[in-house]
């Protein structure tokens, strides 16, 4: 005889009667036959400890890849994110997945229970998928198209085209770097990898969205390792050519780890 606990079991149960608590699905279960995967055997206490969310995990994960798109249920939710259970063809929630809270929106969110509550229903892109420890990291906001950067590619459009009278450009070193650019790009040099950061030209908003600084990879194609970063404070955008053998992900990081040392 084994032993197994309530954050064992599947969510499947949990989904078929959310109105339950643990323990009256677990009453119901009684008698029950089910798939358990052996998570602990200590021969010396004769302790067995059973797990159902890993028989599940065996059974199913292999039908997840990243950059597929799930119904699912919001199971439970933390100050970091939200738990879902994910549904699968048979219509069922076999596996769960976090939302962290800085996948839930593009929005700044204080508090993730303000836009998700238990027994909601949405639909999120699956972002990664650690095997090691059975775990599946969910996006809604990646469903979405960043909302800053639709309004940055309209202000410095792709294409070179340009309004004379919100439009400027030239030799990058009449640009005056928006307050606290500057040393960003010069720590943006010190990163392996990268070999040139320059202002190209900068634009004009017809609206503030915010006075603080922000800073975004473009979405515009790369040519010949040159890529393009976006900054804006206030009204005032500019873009920056930045020359790397890095690809998106490796800029990204990069430009990480930059904001976190410089204050």
């Amino acid at each position: 005889m084994g032993f197994l606990p309530f954050p064992q079991l599947s969510p499947v149960h949990a989904s078929k009667e959310p109105e339950k608590s643990i323990q009256e699905i677990a009453q119901g279960l009684i008698g029950s036959i089910m798939s358990v995967k052996v998570i602990l055997a200590d021969e010396d206490n004769k302790k067995l400890i059973f797990s159902e969310k890993e028989a599940a995990w065996s059974k199913y994960s292999k039908q997840v890849n990243v950059g597929d798109i799930f119904e699912v249920r919001v199971g439970y939710v933390e100050d970091y994110g939200a738990f879902v259970h994910l549904r699968f063809p048979d219509g069922l929630y076999h596996l769960t997945g976090l939302i962290h809270v800085s996948e839930v929106s593009w929005d700044l969110i204080q508090d993730v229970r303000d836009i998700l509550k238990v027994g909601d229903e949405v639909r999120a892109k699956v972002v990664g998928i650690d095997w090691g420890k059975s775990r599946i990291n969910l996006s809604i906001r990646q469903l979405e198209e960043d909302p800053l950067l639709e309004t940055l590619d309209k202000v410095i459009p792709q294409d070179g085209s340009a309004d004379p009278d919100s439009m400027s450009g030239g030799d990058s070193g009449s640009i005056e770097p928006l307050p606290g650019l500057e040393t960003i790009l010069e720590e943006l040099l010190q990163e392996d990898g990268i070999y040139d950061v320059r202002i190209s030209r900068q634009g004009f908003e017809k609206r503030v969205v915010s006075q603080d600084l922000q800073l975004w990879l473009s979405n515009a194609p790369p040519t010949n390792q040159r890529f393009t970063l976006l900054a804006r404070a206030g009204r005032q955008v500019q873009e920056i050519h930045l020359t790397t053998s890095l690809d998106q992900e490796g800029i990204r990081r990069a430009l990480q780890r930059v904001l976190e040392r410089v204050p």
